[in-house]
């Protein structure tokens, strides 16, 4: 099987209301050529100034990933880049005429639907490239812990511990493939507490938020009338919030991770971290087939898709 990178067939395209902004925005993602990547462009401003995705642009990780380039910004993009890592989409161009990326149903569900039924995966003709850990590679700040070890594949072991009877010592252990990511992880909502709901919004948050597009959580229980869609689906959407935030990367990571209450801020710093320290991993391609062996192909992507 060929590890070549993918783009969209055509364009596609939604709207929605952004989580945090509350604004109405419409978005199309449109197919983008071979080792271009992602990058977002604000069609409501004039120029149409393009925000690419990279590690360097990421500006504010406060309840959400944001980006920015020369002063122009996009937030919220997590969901949105989850979904096409998931479904291991390398080139796309996504176009908004608002600030914000559509909360959908606060899953990634939506996008991945979108892509698989309308927008169709085209395979390029140019390689994949992948980041292989080579040493383990550790992050901390007070009680949350990143760590990373080498691998032949992309796992997640997640932790989270709220103060609250249903999220205590919640925990999953996620093997990458796209027929998992679907699965497992792309139906998982975002969630939050009632009782910071007034807070939130006083300072500029969820703003767009609902039981339409979030979980929210009392004291007790959860008072969505529908309940939960796993009984751990918390813990799972904090792993679609990390491969979302890895995905800025721009490039499949092939590693294991330890994860203990991490949330956007850490993920950001260990991964402008993770890049600058060289020595912990390397760049593979598959013109050098030896180089992979042992790698399980099939997680990045390639494997079937599920209708």
């Amino acid at each position: 099987m060929e590890l070549k990178q993918r783009t969209l067939e055509r364009e596609i395209s939604c709207t929605g209301i952004g989580l945090h902004t509350g604004e109405r925005v419409n978005l199309k993602i449109k197919p983008a050529p071979v080792n271009s990547g992602i990058k977002f462009i604000r069609k409501d401003i004039p120029k149409d100034p393009v925000i690419p995705v990279k590690p360097d642009n990421i500006f504010n990780t406060n309840r959400a990933t944001d980006i920015s380039n020369n002063g122009y910004k996009v937030q919220t993009i997590e969901h949105l880049m989850a979904a096409l890592y998931g479904l291991g989409i390398d080139n796309a161009v996504i176009e908004l005429d608002g600030p914000e990326v559509p909360a959908m149903d606060g899953s990634a569900v939506s996008f991945v639907f979108m892509i698989q039924q309308y927008g169709g995966i085209k395979v390029q003709n140019a390689y994949k490239k992948f980041l292989v850990i080579k040493k383990p590679f550790k992050i901390k700040d007070e009680d949350k812990v990143i760590c990373v070890y080498p691998s032949n594949e992309l796992n997640i072991d997640y932790t989270i511990d709220f103060d609250h009877p249903l999220l205590r010592n919640q925990k999953y252990k996620f093997n990458f493939s796209t027929v998992s990511f679907i699965k497992e992880i792309s139906r998982a909502r975002t969630f939050g507490f009632l009782n910071e709901v007034e807070e939130l919004k006083k300072n500029g948050f969820a703003k767009g938020g609902s039981l339409d597009n979030a979980i929210v959580l009392d004291k007790f229980r959860v008072i969505n009338p529908e309940g939960l869609r796993f009984k751990d689906e918390c813990v799972r959407h904090k792993i679609l919030d990390f491969i979302g935030d890895l995905a800025i990367i721009g490039k499949p990571v092939i590693g294991y991770f330890v994860i203990e209450k991490s949330g956007h801020s850490l993920n950001h710093i260990m991964l402008k971290k993770l890049i600058k320290s060289r020595s912990y991993w390397k760049i593979l391609s598959p013109k050098e087939k030896s180089s992979l062996k042992g790698i399980r192909f099939p997680a990045f992507g390639l494997d079937p898709i599920p209708a």
